[in-house]
């Protein structure tokens, strides 16, 4: 268990860290560019692997060069992260864009819509309904 422990601890570590590495360290425009966010870091029980899931606000053009830049500061993320952390053997760090908040993003406005348009539909039937009384 104490294993799990470590390997929870080492996760939110890096997830601060690069959250702190990407709004201060990085100069790639095209990570610059995009608003990116960190939402989940998964770090094998080896700690030899990460994987870091990040959600890109942005055109798609935009959120596609966000994680090419992403890619190409990977080996100096690693180094940073190696240096701030003082681990022996820093992860191997793969990105992943996470579409999970843009796929909530558009339920909302999804919802937001049909929550519009059952109150314009009723204000309807209760207009209809009024006139109906007027005329008898």
């Amino acid at each position: 268990m104490a294993q799990g422990r470590r390997v929870e601890r080492v996760a939110s570590m890096i997830r601060r860290e690069m959250g702190e590495l990407l709004r201060t360290e990085v100069r790639d425009g095209r990570v610059a560019q995009g608003m990116v966010c960190i939402t989940t870091v998964v770090v094998a029980g080896d700690l030899q692997h990460c994987k870091v899931s990040v959600s890109i606000y942005g055109s798609e053009t935009e959120q596609a060069e966000a994680m090419a830049g992403l890619r190409s500061a990977a080996p100096y993320l690693r180094g940073e992260l190696s240096r701030r952390l003082n681990m022996r053997r820093t992860p191997e760090l793969v990105f992943h864009h996470d579409k999970g908040l843009a796929a909530g993003v558009e339920v909302l406005g999804l919802l937001n819509r049909l929550a519009q348009e059952r109150s314009k539909a009723e204000t309807k039937a209760e207009i209809e309904a009024l006139e109906g009384e007027e005329k008898e």
